[in-house]
C-alpha cells in the first residue's frame, strides 16, 4: 500500500518532470516512510532549489540528516527553517537535541529555552533541557527542569527516575528513593532496580 502511495506521489513527478516543492515535500514524507534516506533528501533538497524559502523542505531533510547522524548537516537545516520561521518551536528542539548528540550542551540549552518560550506547555523540552544541564553539572537546575516536566506530566515514570537520579549524585537518598518509588510505581523498571539498590 505505500508503495501504491508513493507512486501516486511521484506521479507528476516522473510524468511531468516538474512538480511544487509541495508536491517533493510530499514525496520526499512518503520516501522517508519507507526508510529511503537519500532519495528524501534528494526531493526535499529539490524542494528548496523550487522554492529556498520554504521552512518545512529545510526541517524535514534536517530531520533526515539527524536520522543518519549528520548533525551538523542538521543544524545546518534546522538553522535555515528557524531563520525562515523563528516562530518554529519543533525546530529549535531538534536543533538543540543534534546539539545534545555533538556534545554542545549549552548550546542545546539556549535551543530548547527558546522552544520553551514558544511552547512553554511542553514537558519534553523541559526534560531535555535538564538533561543537558545535568552534563554541565548544574545539578540544581537540571532538578528544576525536571520537575517542571513532572509538573506538567505526572504521570511520565522516566521524569521521576532522571529527576532521582540526579537527588542521588547530590547525596539526597531520601529525595532520591521517593523519586525511584514513584517512577516504579508507574512501571519503570530501572526505578525499581535503583530504589531496591539504594533504598532497602
Amino acid at each position: 500500500m505505500k508503495k501504491i502511495t508513493l507512486i501516486f506521489l511521484l506521479y507528476p513527478l516522473l510524468v511531468f518532470g516538474q512538480g511544487t516543492s509541495e508536491e517533493y515535500i510530499n514525496s520526499g514524507n512518503a520516501k522517508s516512510e519507507l526508510k529511503d534516506y537519500s532519495g528524501a533528501i534528494e526531493d526535499y533538497s529539490k524542494a528548496i532549489e523550487i522554492d529556498p524559502k520554504d521552512a518545512d523542505a529545510y526541517y524535514n531533510r534536517g530531520r533526515i540528516k539527524e536520522k543518519l547522524k549528520d548533525y551538523s548537516g542538521a543544524i545546518e537545516d534546522y538553522s535555515k527553517a528557524i531563520e525562515i520561521n523563528p516562530k518554529d518551536a519543533d525546530a529549535y528542539y531538534f536543533r538543540g537535541s543534534a546539539k545534545l548528540n555533538l556534545g554542545d550542551f549549552s548550546g542545546a540549552i539556549a535551543d530548547y529555552s527558546k522552544a520553551i518560550k514558544i511552547n512553554p506547555k511542553d514537558a519534553e523540552l523541559y526534560y531535555f533541557r535538564g538533561s543537558a544541564k545535568e552534563e554541565l553539572k548544574d545539578y540544581s537546575g537540571a532538578i528544576e527542569d525536571y520537575s517542571k516536566a513532572i509538573e506538567i506530566n505526572p504521570k511520565d515514570a522516566g521524569y521521576y527516575y532522571f529527576r532521582g537520579f540526579v537527588k542521588e549524585d547530590l547525596k539526597d537518598f531520601d529525595g532520591a528513593c521517593k523519586d525511584y518509588k514513584k517512577a516504579c510505581d508507574l512501571g519503570d523498571q530501572e526505578g525499581c532496580l535503583n530504589y531496591k539498590e539504594v533504598c532497602q
